[in-house]
């Protein structure tokens, strides 16, 4: 019986001995279950908030590069609506000066044929006024009268051919001084009296507003001054009123 009992006992204390053990160490390893899903669930969350920052930052570059990309493409706008805007004024300026030119020249050449006299090609002969008339009388000339119509012109003024037409004199001309005829289309002829310089020779085509000579004082004068005659043949006496034949080809003067 003593036996038994000693046996009872250790297999008694023996299993209590590994009730109480594990009752101690079913404890241990929940504690520890414990932490480690505490830990797991603090990384999850530490993953969860650098992600949803992540996330915030890279919404906030692409607002930021939207942002830089529509003021970019606004700055290229506005750039080229300015250089445009440049060039449009740039060439209204350049057809405005062209335009300009274009009227002072037009001006230019209104205001010189109006001072030439100028009309339907038949030019005045020189750009100054009316000295002595046609057919004024004077012991000055040997017929008695004025056989022509003086321009007051000084020495050197350029003197021009009133119509196209064909050289039959130039040269010396007695009384006349350095004279030139010219003969016209419809069969009358021009004399340019009292020259300083000739500038065409017998024979040559002139054309009207041609520039033929200098007026100057050469022969029987007073002063410088262009003796302009109109004739119906080349020579001396065969005279016409030449105002009268220049309105006639519709110079006025």
């Amino acid at each position: 019986m003593a036996s038994f009992s000693i046996r009872s006992t250790f297999a008694g204390a023996a299993a209590l001995t590994t009730i109480t053990t594990g009752a101690f160490v079913v404890p241990a390893a929940a504690a520890d279950a414990k932490a480690e899903g505490s830990a797991f669930a603090r990384c999850a969350a530490v993953a969860g908030d650098l992600a949803a920052h992540l996330a915030d930052q890279a919404s906030a570059q692409h607002r930021a590069a939207v942002v830089a990309r529509k003021r970019h493409e606004a700055h290229v706008a506005h750039a080229e609506r300015a250089a445009r805007e440049r060039a449009a004024e740039e060439a209204a300026a350049k057809a405005a000066k062209a335009k300009a030119a274009r009227d002072s020249a037009a001006h230019a050449s209104r205001s010189a044929a109006q001072g030439r006299g100028t009309l339907g090609g038949w030019v005045r002969p020189v750009a100054g006024t009316i000295g002595t008339p046609y057919r004024a009388t004077s012991s000055l000339w040997s017929s008695g009268h004025h056989t022509g119509v003086d321009f007051h012109a000084s020495v050197g003024t350029p003197v021009h051919a009133v119509g196209a037409g064909t050289v039959v004199e130039a040269g010396w001309g007695g009384s006349y001084g350095n004279n030139i005829v010219i003969r016209h289309a419809d069969g009358m002829y021009t004399q340019y009296g009292h020259l300083s310089s000739l500038g065409v020779s017998v024979g040559q085509t002139v054309s009207a507003g041609q520039q033929i000579g200098l007026s100057g004082a050469t022969g029987n004068v007073t002063g410088p001054h262009l003796h302009f005659e109109a004739r119906t043949a080349p020579s001396y006496g065969a005279d016409v009123d030449p105002l009268a034949y220049l309105r006639s080809k519709g110079v006025r003067i």
